[in-house]
C-alpha cells in the first residue's frame, strides 16, 4: 500500500480540518489484505467494526463523541489522579522487593498495570484479566497496523476473535447499568457498532498510555540526573510532552481523499492515501504545544488526551520517587514498531550499588 506521507505540522492540522476533503474511513482497515484463513476466522466470530467513533464521520460521530467525552471530562480525569498515584505506589513498593532478587523490567511490573484499572474505574467497563488484555491489545495492533504475515494472520485472528467474543457479552451485560457501554446502548446504537467502538477505545484507553509510560521510563532513565528531577517533582508535565512531541507512542495516523484536491502544493485524486506524522517533526520554537498533535486535532482529537497525559506524568513521578537509585540494565530493547504505535518492549532497571 501507498501513502502520501504528511510530515509538517501545520499541514497534518489541516488535514484534520478538513473533514470533508480528507475523511478517517481508512483509519481502522489493515495495513496489509487480510489473507482468507484469518478473514474466516473473524466471519465466524461475527467480527465487525461499522464506523462509529475514530473512522466516522457527521451527525452520529459527533452524537457518540459526545456520549463517550461524558465519561472523560476535566473534572473526571483531574479527580482520578489520587487512584493513580496510589495505584503506582502499590506496584514500585512491589518492584522493590523484585530488585532485590535482580533486575527487573518496569514496563512489565509497573506501567503495563495502572492504566486498564484506571481506565474501567472511569467507564465502568469491567477490565478482564491483565495478561489476556495485553495479548488482546498487542495481537490487535500487529494485526490491523502491522504487516503479518500469511502465516502468522490466523494466530492473530484468533486472538481478536477472542477479544470481540468478550466485547459481545460485555456489551450485553451492561444493558440498563451506567456504564459506558449501557450509555451507548441506551442512546440507540446497536451490539455491533458498541463492540467496534469498544474494540478499540479499550486498546486506545490503556495499552497506548502503557506504551507511553513505558516510552518516558526509557527516555529519562538514559539522561543523566533526570531520572532524580522527575522524582523530586521537578518537570515531569514539560518531560511527557517532549516525549509526545518526539515519539508518541501514537506516532501516525491514516486519511483518505474524498476527492481531487491539493495539500500544500501537491494534487492528491480522490481515493489517495494519506499517513499524517503526528510527531517527530515539530521545531523547538512552538511555544510548548507541539505535544497536543500527538493525540490528533479537531473532530477526531483524542477523547484521553488529558487521562493519558495525566496518568503518564503521576506514574513517572511516582516511580521515579520511590526507585530514585534504578538505572537501565541489559542490551538495548527492540522496540515495537508497527505503522501507527510504537514503544520499548522493555525497560529493563536494576538497583544500583551504594
Amino acid at each position: 500500500m501507498s501513502f502520501h506521507v504528511v510530515s509538517d505540522p501545520a499541514e497534518v492540522r489541516e488535514v484534520m480540518r478538513r473533514t470533508e476533503d480528507f475523511l478517517p474511513t481508512n483509519a481502522l482497515t489493515s495495513v496489509v489484505p487480510l489473507a482468507p484463513a484469518a478473514l474466516r476466522i473473524l466471519s465466524r466470530a461475527r467480527f465487525a467494526l461499522p464506523p462509529v467513533l475514530a473512522s466516522a464521520t457527521g451527525t452520529k460521530h459527533r452524537d457518540v463523541r459526545k456520549l463517550v467525552a461524558s465519561f472523560f471530562t476535566p473534572a473526571k480525569v483531574a479527580a482520578i489522579g489520587p487512584q493513580v498515584r496510589e495505584l503506582t505506589r502499590l506496584r514500585t513498593a512491589a518492584t522493590t522487593e523484585l530488585l532485590h532478587h535482580g533486575p527487573v523490567d518496569l514496563a512489565d511490573a509497573v506501567a503495563k498495570h495502572i492504566p486498564p484499572v484506571i481506565m474501567a474505574e472511569l467507564t465502568g467497563v469491567r477490565c478482564p484479566d491483565l495478561d489476556i488484555l495485553k495479548r488482546w491489545s498487542r495481537d490487535s495492533l500487529e494485526l490491523f497496523w502491522g504487516w503479518p504475515t500469511e502465516d502468522r494472520q490466523p494466530v492473530l485472528a484468533e486472538s481478536a476473535a477472542e477479544f470481540y467474543g468478550w466485547l459481545r457479552g460485555e456489551v450485553a451485560a451492561s444493558r440498563g447499568t451506567a456504564s459506558l457501554f449501557g450509555v451507548l446502548d441506551a442512546a440507540g446504537l446497536t451490539p455491533s457498532e458498541i463492540c467496534s467502538l469498544g474494540y478499540f477505545l479499550v486498546i486506545a484507553g490503556q495499552e497506548t498510555t502503557a506504551q507511553l509510560i513505558g516510552t518516558s521510563f526509557y527516555r529519562a532513565l538514559q539522561e543523566p540526573g533526570r531520572w532524580q528531577h522527575l522524582g523530586a517533582g521537578s518537570g515531569a508535565v514539560s518531560f511527557v510532552r517532549q516525549v509526545l512531541a518526539t515519539e508518541s507512542s501514537v506516532h501516525t495516523w491514516r486519511r483518505a481523499v474524498a476527492r481531487d484536491t491539493r495539500l500544500g502544493g501537491t494534487e492528491l485524486p480522490a481515493g489517495a492515501e494519506i499517513l499524517l506524522e503526528l510527531s517527530g517533526n515539530h521545531p523547538p520554537d512552538t511555544g510548548g504545544t507541539a505535544y497536543s498533535l500527538a493525540f490528533g486535532h479537531g473532530l477526531h482529537r483524542c477523547l484521553g488526551a488529558k487521562l493519558a497525559e495525566l496518568e503518564t506524568v503521576l506514574v513517572l513521578e511516582e516511580t521515579a520517587r520511590a526507585l530514585p537509585s534504578v538505572r537501565l540494565t541489559g542490551p538495548e530493547p527492540g522496540w515495537l514498531r508497527l505503522m501507527s504505535f510504537q514503544t520499548p518492549l522493555t525497560v529493563t532497571v536494576e538497583q544500583e550499588e551504594k
